[in-house]
Parts: C-alpha cells; structure tokens; sequence
C-alpha cells in the first residue's frame, strides 16, 4: 500500500503540472487573441513554473534515506581562533533552518567559536536537504581577531548522516 500511495503521489503531480501547462498554452492563445491581458499569462506561466520546480525537488529527494532525520557534525579546521568561529558560525545556521535541532555534544573553541559540535536534527527531509552539505567549507574575510586587519582563509569540515531507523 505504501508503494501504491508513492505512485499515486507522483501520477497526481504529473496530472497537476501538465493540466497548468495546458492552461499556460491556453492562455498563451488568448493573449494572441486579445482575450485575456499579459498579467493573466505572466501569472499562469508562474503558476507552471512553481508546479514544475517543486515536482523537481521531490524527485530530487527521492532516495530512501532523504527523509529521514539526520546527525550534522561540525570540526573546526587549520586556522586557529578564525576557523573556530567559522565553525560557530556553521553551528548557527544549521540550527535556524526551521528543523528541531538537538545538540549531542559540544567542544568549544579556547578564544571564540567551537572546536567541534554533534547536532541531531529532526524534520521532514532533513537528511535530503542537508546531504549535500556533506564536506569542507571555507571563508575569506578580514579577521576580527587578528590585528594587523589581514584577509584569513578558514576551514570547517561538515559531515552529516542519515538517523537510520532501528526497525
């Protein structure tokens, strides 16, 4: 039945994405025709575009663990105090993207910022949208903590996990 309810879903977003981009054709027609103003063509085109992007995502979300709940860690890298507060900063972000974010351990940094965090995230598809965060992230900016004002390069790395089900 669930595989029968996942089929369903993706045939009743075909069906809805093709009937708005028959109306889309169809306004298109009459906007050649003098029947209807550019704005009601404009505003069918972006209801076909949003229909279309959406069903994009989904089957970009696709894979069995993209829905699950998922296990974010953060190290702080080569860099010092700089790359600590880089890591901080990661910290934040990931914990205001509307998910129910638990944090499972945390090292903070000795002058600002974090050396390392575990933080368990809970939501729908939030191993899906945070996969591709997988890896090492860098920032170039002027230091506040050095004082000669000189540009720094900072290192954090990101991994994150799918939280696997027991059952």
């Amino acid at each position: 039945m669930k595989l029968v309810k996942d089929l369903q879903k993706w045939i009743d977003g075909y069906n809805e994405v093709k009937t708005l981009a028959d109306e889309l054709e169809l306004s298109f027609d009459f906007y050649k025709e003098e029947l209807v103003t550019e704005g009601d063509v404009d505003a069918a085109y972006a209801k076909a575009s949003e229909a279309v992007e959406a069903l994009e995502l989904k089957n970009m979300l696709r894979d069995e663990a993209d829905q699950m709940a998922c296990v974010l860690k953060i190290n702080s890298g080569a860099g010092g105090t700089e790359s600590q507060d880089w890591a901080s900063m990661l910290m934040r972000y990931a914990e205001t993207n509307g998910y129910k974010a638990t944090i499972a351990n945390l090292q903070e940094g000795d002058e600002a910022g974090i050396k390392t965090c575990t933080i368990n995230i809970e939501g729908d598809f939030a191993y899906g949208y945070l996969k591709g965060e997988n890896g090492v992230h860098r920032l170039v900016r002027v230091s506040p903590y050095n004082a000669q004002g000189k540009r720094m390069t900072s290192f954090a790395s990101v991994f994150v996990t799918p939280l696997v089900d027991d059952s």
